[in-house]
């Protein structure tokens, strides 16, 4: 392909990003429901008082901030993913898809497993 159109073809991918038309619209928002419920599990664990975050980047916030501090830094890892897909979907739109459902897949096993301890703590019997 000559380097004239490769460059507008990049440049018109830039664009429609820019303007809102993301390339992985689904793919974006079920990762970010994951994550959202994720936050809402970590986040009731935590309230139980049984439970440590077992992520130590996410208990260093959770330990100087609270809870703000973990929903601030899941939020900033979720955007920072979100980003990096649609990046690389700009060039490579199977590999900038597969990086969002393998993302989600890990954030939905944490949600299940968190889900779990709940039901066997008693919270949701």
């Amino acid at each position: 392909m000559p380097k004239d159109k490769r460059r507008s073809k990049n440049t018109s991918s830039l664009k429609k990003l820019l303007i809102g038309q993301l390339p992985l619209e689904r793919e974006t928002t079920v990762f970010i429901l994951a994550s959202m419920l994720d936050i809402f599990m970590t986040y009731k664990l935590l309230r139980t008082g049984h439970f440590l975050e077992s992520n130590p980047i996410a208990d260093y916030f959770i330990r100087h901030w609270g809870s703000k501090g973990m929903i601030y830094f899941k939020l900033s890892m979720t955007a920072f993913v979100c980003v990096l897909a649609q990046i690389i979907a700009l060039k490579k739109p199977q590999s900038g898809e597969f990086v969002l459902k393998v993302g989600t897949l890990i954030v939905a096993a944490v949600v299940i497993y968190s889900f779990i301890l709940l039901i066997r703590s008693g919270i949701y019997a």
